[in-house]
């Protein structure tokens, strides 16, 4: 029943966007994520203190405020997939912009892949959806929504333009056969993991479990990693960043995916620190002490300014 109750709540919203103009549906997004924020205080107190705990210099205030901002954020981008899976490609393009499509095109050319990492940041269910306007379909790693019903909604949204979605557990060897065919994949980095899968890398000065599935898929198949944005700007419109590739770690490097999911994550934090109130707050992202598997104490986490740029480099 819940879940039919939550299927039926979107599919409402999905009716009344098709009516309304487009500036109404994003105030409609932005206030039903002010209401989500009122009546979500389990997630709510979580991400207030994830925030105060990677911004110490803040103040309670300031965390809240941030936070506000982020429901609203994502209120307006489930409003916005809503509001695109209406639009045509010549419609959709005209509201995005792309900055950084040579980095891709060099990286195609090389003829062995390319994997996009990125995280719950921004409106990166629009790039999954516009990726293909500019450059070849997508296949995503996505979990598994709980409600079946959205997830069979939310996979539909995103194979309009032929994204294909292919679930998180067992994915390694369907992303070896896509990359070995020169298709792109794209795998969001910052959900906690554990397992064996699990590598501990310093994300906001923490020890946070990722996965390692992205730096040993681009160390065995030599394929590219390029980090991806989407970031919503005035006037309703969006810019899709990608960021130059990711330098893979050094033949001699002793732990060279830990070192190469480091990078990536250092790109990803870059975004949040500058963007915070675009990022998932709301996820439970530092639980190293639940991950049986990883060793912290043996981890050589980055800690000053200067360790960081060695990191990056």
């Amino acid at each position: 029943m819940r879940h039919r109750i939550e299927y039926a709540a979107v599919i409402l919203i999905r009716t009344l966007v098709r009516f309304l103009p487009r500036p109404a549906t994003l105030r409609l997004g932005a206030a039903l994520g002010g209401l989500f924020y009122l009546l979500d205080r389990r997630r709510r107190e979580l991400a207030i203190d994830n925030l105060r705990a990677s911004f110490p210099a803040k103040t309670r205030d300031d965390s809240q405020a941030i936070l506000r901002s982020t429901y609203s954020h994502f209120g307006r981008h489930v409003v916005e997939v809503l509001n695109f899976d209406a639009m045509s490609p010549d419609q959709m393009r005209r509201h995005i912009e792309v900055e950084g499509s040579e980095h891709v095109q060099r990286a195609m050319a090389r003829g062995k892949g390319v994997m996009f990492c990125s995280g719950h940041f921004g409106s990166w269910e629009l790039h999954i959806m516009a990726h293909a306007l500019w450059f070849q379909p997508l296949v995503v790693v996505a979990r598994t929504l709980d409600n079946p019903l959205l997830d069979r909604l939310v996979e539909d949204l995103r194979a309009r333009l032929g994204t294909q979605a292919i679930p998180r557990q067992g994915a390694v060897r369907g992303l070896l056969k896509t990359l070995l065919a020169n298709q792109p994949v794209a795998i969001m980095i910052d959900q906690h993991m554990h397992g064996r899968s699990a590598v501990v890398v310093d994300f906001f000065h923490r020890p946070a479990a990722t996965t390692s599935a992205v730096a040993a898929i681009a160390l065995r198949t030599g394929a590219a990693l390029i980090p991806v944005f989407a970031l919503p700007l005035p006037g309703g419109r969006y810019r899709m960043v990608y960021e130059t590739q990711v330098d893979p770690p050094a033949g001699d490097d002793p732990d060279p995916v830990r070192t190469y999911t480091q990078r990536c994550t250092n790109v990803l934090e870059r975004y949040i620190r500058r963007y915070p109130e675009l990022w998932l707050w709301m996820h439970r992202r530092w639980r190293v002490e639940e991950t049986t598997t990883a060793d912290t104490a043996s981890v050589p986490l980055p800690r000053d300014a200067e360790a960081r740029r060695d990191v990056l480099q």
